[in-house]
């Protein structure tokens, strides 16, 4: 299932602009994904989905499933509200009231943890904790990122990049009455995150697989040595989480991790493409609509201009994916209120057909749409909210 004709026929009579996902797709995925874990517990990115309803039929697919990590303390609020517990806060949260009604979910006996990765966030998360009268479980985020002469292989996230600049800020919590050591988190953004087998670099290529397999050592060395300082502190920790998608493959292989995190992989959007070691089904995406005919060869859609965040690239732009062999034009790309697009000479386009896009990344085209449709052996059988379709905006 999912060529052109069939999404055509099956989305027929939608108003365009929509979004989708193809519920045997996901199905197909988050099997894979609990398969890949190799035993592991998965806790499910939510920044990669951003939708309650599909959310929950993921956690209900698998035992593996288990937790979600959050990005803000206002979601992870109202996910605690739509009755989903064992929540990350995947980040360090600024000053705002949700992180205190968290503390009033934790009072009621929900499972949060707040990341933090200096003595300032674990002071200020304690200071709630007093007031509110209640201990609060605290996550500490573990730098994994890697440095060579002229490089820095990874993203800059938290500061504690080895166990001696981590140990301070852990016996911090540790002497504190209203705080406990809960979980210890490194995310391997350079194997997890970063493609290695994009088209036509095969010299890139090859230099990020090397790089890749010197820094999943190294990551390695470093997660086992803050799980070993902090069991020597006598904590017992909860969890160690690591990982993204993009490396299940050796996260899953370190004994000490008990959870990998994935969400990419359900929805598998264009950035997914350009991974060697993993492929996985094109399970979500958008359609618009054919509004012009410019030129024999090239069509104009009405809007389709969703970029991804990150460092600015043509890889961060919509992948026209149905029909097959569209391109978007070099000199406009995908637009605010139009998207042209070239046409190979066998695919003929009339004004009023949809053109089916695969966004770059996950989550983030839970943004702009207030549903996902589902459609499964080429009819819709349902509808899932997105975040924004239950009216809430996080960032």
């Amino acid at each position: 299932m999912g060529t052109y004709v069939e999404y055509k026929e099956g989305f027929a009579g939608l108003p365009l602009p929509f979004a989708y996902v193809d519920v045997d797709r996901l199905e197909r995925n988050i099997a894979a994904i609990a398969s890949a874990a190799g035993g592991k517990r998965v806790r499910i990115a939510s920044k990669s989905i951003r939708s309650v309803d599909v959310l929950k039929k993921i956690l209900a697919a698998h035992p593996c499933y288990q937790g979600v990590m959050c990005y803000t303390a206002a979601e992870a609020d109202f996910l605690a509200g739509q009755g989903i517990d064992d929540l990350l806060l995947g980040y360090p949260q600024g000053i705002s009231p949700s992180v205190d009604r968290l503390l009033d979910r934790i009072a009621d006996g929900r499972t949060v943890s707040f990341m933090v990765d200096c003595i300032e966030h674990v002071e200020e998360l304690e200071r709630h904790a007093r007031a509110r009268g209640v201990i609060v479980p605290l996550c500490l985020d573990l730098d994994l990122s890697v440095s060579y002469p002229g490089l820095r292989f990874g993203v800059w996230r938290s500061p504690l990049s080895s166990w001696e600049k981590m140990k301070p800020v852990a016996e911090r919590i540790v002497d504190s009455p209203w705080l406990v050591l809960d979980g210890l988190m490194g995310y391997e953004a350079q194997v997890a995150g970063v493609g290695d087998n994009a088209p036509g670099a095969a010299m890139r290529n090859g230099m990020i697989r090397w790089l890749k397999k010197r820094s999943i050592a190294e990551v390695s060395r470093r997660r086992e040595e803050a799980v070993r300082g902090i069991e020597a502190l006598g904590v017992k920790l909860r969890f160690v989480n690591a990982g993204g998608t993009g490396s299940l493959d050796s996260s899953r292989l370190e004994s000490w991790v008990t959870e990998l995190t994935a969400g990419s992989g359900f929805y598998s959007p264009g950035l997914f493409d350009n991974y060697v070691s993993f492929r996985y089904e094109p399970a979500a995406g958008f359609a618009v609509e054919v509004v012009r005919r410019p030129t024999e060869h090239i069509v104009t859609c009405l809007g389709g201009g969703y970029v991804a965040s990150g460092a600015a690239g043509t890889d961060k732009l919509p992948k026209p994916y149905l029909p097959e062999g569209l391109s978007l034009l070099p000199l406009e790309g995908a637009g605010e209120v139009q998207t042209p697009l070239r046409c190979p000479q066998d695919v003929q386009l009339a004004i009023g057909d949809p053109v089916f896009f695969r966004h770059a990344k996950a989550g983030e085209l839970g943004e702009r749409f207030p549903v996902l449709y589902a459609i499964s052996k080429g009819a819709i059988v349902g509808q899932y909210s997105t975040y924004r379709g239950m009216g809430e905006c996080f960032l």
